[in-house]
């Protein structure tokens, strides 16, 4: 018999509070046209994307991280003290190591909590929100601070007319702490690595640091595989998140997708057949792709705009390069 005494985690997990930052340049397509040949019309047509936002050097990973993870923390009516797990989703965060989380976590003085990154792309913060719950239940963190955030504005081809109008900068933060009920449902999770070559960086950084190409790495991705997939693939993993939460289409107030491109996000709305009555997020718009940044901001900037409101019951689902995907119902904070 175990002599290891059990975990005293809580019995479920919440999103307490929720934030967000976008940089204060403001990008509109006719800046994008200056480098490729195409159209306001036609990138509105095949993207949905107006605007987006593109960090100036000051606005950093970590410092647009902490500007998001300071409203979080103000809205779940904790202190950062109080925080004792940091996650950071990017794919943008230059330096191998250390990990910008160990950065955060201590500019916001959050003490000497468990801290690190994870890379899942537009993925990533269903993965870091994941990782929370788990630590929260299983007992090894009372409160847990989730960060999407990326510069992908520094990994843009602006020269590439299929991807050089889709990224935008900028971050979102949630905190996960205890719950008396369920809040946060099972999450679908998985990965296609057989088609890892649809969305992907174009060189790695050593081929470019040895002068093997003089171009800075990108992101490139195979625009017609990964709508194709994300439409018909990603609306299947919607469907199981609903069936392990034990709801219907029917019982959502909110639909919060990976803001990728407004075609994928309403073909994903007519397959799922939502109501009409739910709200749908359609930050795209007016931020462009932001990665694993997209969910939390859209959350977000539905809830300070009286769009969704707290109590709320929600699906999000993130899927992007790897192929990555994770999908859960959540009640808003």
């Amino acid at each position: 018999m175990s002599k290891i005494k059990p975990s005293k985690g809580a019995p479920h997990a919440r999103i307490m509070g929720v934030g967000g930052y976008r940089p204060t340049r403001v990008v509109p397509n006719e800046v994008i046209l200056e480098t490729i040949d195409s159209s306001d019309e036609w990138i509105r047509s095949r993207s949905g994307i107006a605007t987006r936002h593109w960090a100036s050097p000051e606005e950093t990973v970590a410092a647009m991280s902490i500007e998001a993870s300071g409203k979080a923390i103000a809205d779940a009516g904790i202190t950062p003290e109080q925080i004792d797990g940091v996650i950071v989703a990017t794919v943008s965060h230059f330096k191998q190591t250390p990990a910008v989380a160990t950065e955060i976590a201590d500019r916001i003085g959050a003490g000497k909590p468990a801290a690190f990154d994870v890379s899942a792309g537009c993925a990533g913060f269903g993965y870091g929100l994941t990782l929370a719950k788990g630590m929260v239940v299983e007992g090894s963190a009372e409160h847990v601070l989730v960060i999407g955030v990326e510069r992908l504005s520094d990994l843009t081809d602006l020269e590439d007319r299929a991807t050089a109008f889709l990224f935008g900068d900028g971050a979102g933060a949630v905190v996960v702490g205890p719950a008396k009920e369920p809040m946060i449902g099972p999450t679908i999770w998985g990965s296609e690595g057989d088609k890892s070559d649809t969305i992907k960086q174009t060189v790695p950084w050593d081929v470019y640091r040895d002068g093997t190409v003089e171009k800075f790495p990108a992101i490139t991705q195979e625009g017609q595989a990964v709508f194709r997939w994300a439409v018909f693939e990603m609306a299947k993993v919607a469907q199981q998140a609903l069936d392990a939460a034990g709801i219907s289409p029917a019982d959502l107030d909110v639909f919060i997708p990976h803001q990728a491109n407004m075609r994928i996000i309403d073909s994903m709305v007519k397959t799922l057949k939502l109501p009409e009555s739910v709200t749908v997020a359609r930050d795209v718009e007016t931020t462009g792709n932001t990665s694993a940044a997209s969910i939390p901001l859209a959350m977000e900037r539905l809830l300070a705009t009286g769009q969704a409101k707290s109590g709320d019951t929600a699906l999000v689902i993130g899927f992007g390069a790897g192929l990555v995907y994770a999908a859960t119902v959540v009640t808003l904070p």
